[in-house]
């Protein structure tokens, strides 16, 4: 089978999850799509793409299952009903953020039905995946990546193959402990700027240019200057992904350091501690 005619079937269209599958089908590939609320599918009318009436269905139709949904209940829920539906060698990629365990229990489920199972979460959000620049953080045995790989350039580059599967997940989850200590700290030092008489969104103009840029100081000046905007929306997926970071050091005797009580800061400024 070439990479072209592999049949793609995407559940998760959320504001990441919608453009994502818009890219693949773009790109040329059979797609079929289901969601629990038909109000997400609306977007797509004016598409090839077919709707399933179920995981199951989406499942036989497709060969490789792209799934982007919010929690490590709606990862196992959905994985359960397409692994109802898909035949023996068909994969399934887990782009949602969830517990590395959660896909190494259902990679294992799945292998007892000769399915192959991967984790391959994103970084980007919606603006990336429309322009194709997500970074995908893919975890599982080569050949099955490789496999994935065409499909997933279709809104993602770079896509890293990061060691077995789990890996992909730890990095994710290492990447937002990253970003949110970085939001806690450009929030503090444009509060610290303002307290001592420069423009909070001036400073954070001029140090755009300078060495001390960051995506995080970005995100932080187009709110303001603040956390709350960005805390409203995102606050809750943070607090999620750190406690699981911090749950995996415990449990890994590995000390977390500076970041991870950078990154609660972080937390405690949008009102969202762990």
């Amino acid at each position: 089978m070439s990479a072209q005619n592999i049949r793609v079937g995407f559940i998760g269209l959320g504001s990441q999850g919608a453009p994502m599958a818009r890219r693949i089908i773009e790109a040329g590939y059979p797609v079929t799509l289901w969601a629990r609320r038909a109000a997400t599918l609306e977007p797509f009318a004016d598409t090839a793409a077919k709707v399933a009436g179920s995981p199951a269905e989406l499942a036989a139709a497709s060969d490789l299952v792209c799934l982007c949904v919010f929690a490590d209940a709606d990862v196992e829920e959905v994985v359960a009903g397409v692994l109802d539906g898909i035949a023996a060698g068909g994969v399934i990629a887990v782009h949602s953020t969830v517990h590395p365990d959660t896909c190494r229990r259902l990679a294992a489920v799945a292998a007892e039905r000769n399915v192959r199972l991967i984790d391959a979460p994103v970084s980007g959000g919606a603006p990336a995946a429309e322009e194709g620049r997500l970074l995908v953080m893919a975890g599982g045995d080569e050949e099955t990546v490789e496999y994935c790989r065409p499909v997933f350039a279709s809104y993602g580059d770079p896509i890293a193959h990061l060691g077995p599967v789990g890996a992909g997940q730890i990095t994710k989850l290492l990447n937002n402990v990253l970003f949110t200590a970085h939001l806690g700290t450009a929030a503090s030092l444009l509060t610290l700027g303002g307290s001592l008489g420069v423009d909070p969104v001036r400073l954070a103009g001029v140090i755009s240019h300078g060495s001390g840029n960051s995506f995080a100081l970005q995100r932080v000046a187009d709110g303001g200057g603040t956390l709350d905007r960005i805390g409203g929306h995102a606050g809750p997926q943070l607090r999620k992904d750190i406690s699981l970071i911090a749950g995996l050091a415990d449990a890994a005797g590995a000390p977390a350091g500076a970041v991870l009580d950078a990154a609660d800061a972080a937390l405690a400024l949008m009102n969202v501690s762990r």
